[in-house]
């Protein structure tokens, strides 16, 4: 009676620790099926990490696991079984006992999704520095790089968000989070990857009263569509790029903006706004500049091939422009270089928002070959019903705070599919 007593304990102890590990392996999944650009194959992988971990089978023993993950990613069921030998229940020809576990966690609803870095393994692709600050009270903050050091916070900087996942790790103090980044999270698949690019057509010409000749700075040529005056500009293709300066006031007509083989750039006093407008980068010298001293306030399409998307690039980019002192473009006597990435797995284009006035941003930054560093030190896109980002990795540093806002109802430019506007709720019901 005592030696059966004693197996009898053990099966029950080690049924308690597989219902421990299940439950903590489906509460894993289920926290991946909040986002939207999660797939079933990555949820079931982290699923049985998970379990495998907490439940620590013995070398001699085999844990069996079965987990499944439903299509439209609204539940995860995983059961686990196992084999215990027995000690003393042999004497009585019972030489080993089935102990099994199961949980299913559902979720009703999704995590709004609003900022994604691509990198897969850099070290600092998303990086916060000085005084920098995130603001995403409303939807998750993520972070697709495997380095150890993925996401970094530092000095006082902070990011707050209803999620922050790593699919690596994250360094810096926790009061430089809120909440606490999860690590080892499964990478999400580039959501907005098959977005067809607009048609890129002939260059526009600008009218000559409103283009200053361009002059060479120190064996530097300027850009040639440079605007100095108040003028209202049409959608086309930029040929070179567009310069907007001094104390220009530009307005965009509706529609999307081709700036080829050269960047967008709004300095000094400058102002720029517009409704219903769009960018699209293309060539290696394509990037953006918005100075310190501009004004900006931007809404995306609700309509047409770049609904919702406030900018995009091409996807591809080999041998990026330096927007800071390269031959190309001369900024030279007007911005600082930023600090280089911490790393970076392929080339990037650099994309710039040192404003202290681009409070209206109104749509998705979709950046996949591009740096986007914010700099200025107030706020950025806080008056925009929301913003979403995806980018190969986003910097801040000085002390902005970029506010990605998830009012979607209040606006009527659409979310693309992928960065989705639901929320969500995980309940462990099984």
């Amino acid at each position: 009676m005592a030696g059966g007593a004693a197996d009898y304990a053990r099966i029950v102890h080690r049924r308690s620790q597989l219902q421990a590990a299940v439950d903590a392996g489906t509460l894993a999944g289920g926290n991946a099926l909040k986002l939207a650009a999660s797939n079933p194959a990555s949820i079931v992988g982290l699923t049985e990490q998970r379990i495998r971990d907490a439940a620590k089978a013995p070398v001699d023993q085999s844990l069996r696991l079965t987990i499944t993950v439903p299509e439209d990613k609204t539940s995860v069921f995983a059961r686990a079984e196992e084999t215990v030998r027995l000690t003393f229940g042999a004497f009585l020809g019972y030489r080993e006992s089935k102990v099994a576990a199961q949980a299913r966690a559902n979720l009703v609803g999704r995590m709004r999704l609003c900022m994604l870095t691509l990198d897969s393994a850099a070290p600092g692709v998303f990086n916060l520095q000085k005084n920098a600050q995130v603001t995403a009270s409303g939807c998750s903050l993520y972070s697709n790089s495997k380095s150890p050091t993925g996401m970094v916070g530092g000095d006082s900087a902070l990011a707050r968000a209803q999620t922050i996942c790593s699919a690596g790790g994250y360094v810096g103090p926790r009061a430089n989070f809120s909440p606490t980044p999860q690590t080892d999270c499964p990478t999400i698949e580039d959501p907005l990857k098959d977005r067809a690019a607009p048609t890129i057509g002939d260059c526009v010409t600008l009218p000559a009263s409103a283009v200053k000749s361009a002059k060479p700075k120190d064996g530097k040529k300027d850009i040639e569509n440079k605007v100095e005056t108040t003028l209202t500009l049409e959608p086309g293709t930029y040929c070179g790029g567009l310069k907007i300066t001094g104390n220009a006031d530009v307005t965009l007509q509706a529609g999307v903006y081709v700036m080829k083989d050269g960047p967008l750039i709004v300095e000094k006093s400058a102002s720029m706004s517009g409704t219903d407008v769009s960018f699209y980068f293309t060539g290696n010298n394509g990037g953006l500049v918005f100075d310190k001293k501009t004004t900006i306030s931007l809404t995306a399409p609700t309509t047409g091939t770049m609904a919702g998307l406030l900018m995009a690039e091409e996807r591809v980019v080999s041998e990026p422009v330096d927007l800071t002192g390269s031959v190309e473009v001369d900024l030279s006597d007007v911005i600082t270089p930023p600090p280089p990435p911490l790393g970076q797995m392929k080339p990037m284009r650099l994309y710039r928002i040192i404003s202290d006035n681009a409070r209206t941003m109104l749509g998705t930054i979709y950046l996949p070959a591009g740096r986007l560093v914010v700099d200025a030190k107030k706020p950025v896109a806080d008056q925009s019903a929301y913003t979403v980002i995806v980018a190969q990795q986003l910097n801040l540093y000085e002390g902005p705070n970029l506010v990605l806002n998830a009012n979607y109802d209040a606006t009527s430019v659409p979310v693309p599919k992928g960065v989705g506007p639901l929320s969500g709720k995980l309940l462990l019901t099984q």
